[in-house]
């Protein structure tokens, strides 16, 4: 078995995280930390302790550009609150946004940075950690992406069908979207999980309170659900655009990486940040 993991590690990977999350949903649960838990285990077996020093060292790299903090946090924020006021513009009831608690939302911000049962560290470790590096080896962003982008929306497909979850099918394409997003902060922050990390537990902070028990609810949930998505596809678009020497480069392999995993600069991103 160990042979046929190291031949194939993403497979492996992949065939992994899907399973762990998905087995315990005919119960009405959905184990977020079901790529986390994959790429330790993967790693462990391809890697040994090498791979799982390297990956570690990505989870915690936090020297990296301001500027780069500052977009993981405020984007995801600007664009719940910017298609949130759209929405209270379009009819929707101002009071869901004048009622969202501040302190609330820094506690539920700080759990999602730390908990794996939270989507960002039960995620970010396995798509950005372990199966993004290995997708850019000889590949181009845009090349990665288009890879890594639909199955992460597949791995949330059980959420729709979750009672508890509830989730709108429309944001499979969100999540399209956001893939994007993350690689795009991933790569120019010089390979930082912690980064993209970040970035998905500002992401969904807002719009489960939107939406939520004490959100909106008929036809103007479904409004901003649209709106959102429709944002998050505008940001992609933006990005693809405007930086398209970047998503078309190919990402040479670097001589002494980890086994089948190509080590992502680790220098302070201001030197990345110069190509956007």
């Amino acid at each position: 078995m160990s042979a046929v993991i190291k031949r194939q590690p993403l497979i492996a990977f992949f065939v992994l995280a899907f399973a762990l999350t998905w087995a315990p949903t005919p119960v009405g649960v959905f184990m977020a930390a079901g790529p986390l838990v994959a790429a330790l285990v993967i790693t462990a077996v391809v890697d040994g302790r090498r791979g799982l020093r390297e990956l570690w060292s990505r989870v915690i790299r936090w020297r990296v550009g301001w500027q780069w903090y500052a977009a993981a946090l405020l984007v995801p924020l600007a664009l719940a609150l910017g298609t949130g006021g759209l929405n209270v513009a379009l009819g929707a009831p101002g009071s869901v946004i004048r009622d969202l608690s501040i302190s609330e939302a820094v506690l539920l911000f700080a759990l999602r940075l730390v908990v794996p049962l939270f989507s960002p560290i039960g995620e970010e470790p396995g798509w950005r950690g372990f199966a993004l590096p290995r997708l850019l080896d000889g590949r181009s962003p845009l090349g990665a992406t288009v890879t890594l982008a639909p199955l992460v929306a597949l791995w949330h497909v059980p959420l729709i069908f979750i009672e508890s979850e509830d989730l709108p099918p429309i944001f499979l394409l969100t999540t399209v979207a956001v893939t994007f997003w993350y690689t795009w902060l991933f790569v120019h922050s010089g390979g930082s999980v912690l980064i993209t990390i970040i970035a998905h537990a500002a992401e969904g902070l807002i719009g489960r309170k939107l939406i939520g028990d004490d959100g909106w609810s008929g036809s103007d949930e479904t409004h901003w659900v649209w709106l959102y998505t429709a944002a998050w596809c505008a940001l992609a678009i933006v990005l693809l655009a405007f930086d398209w020497r970047f998503w078309r480069t190919r990402t040479p392999s670097t001589s002494g990486a980890v086994h089948g995993q190509p080590a992502v600069s680790s220098a302070p991103a201001s030197a990345a940040g110069a190509r956007t």
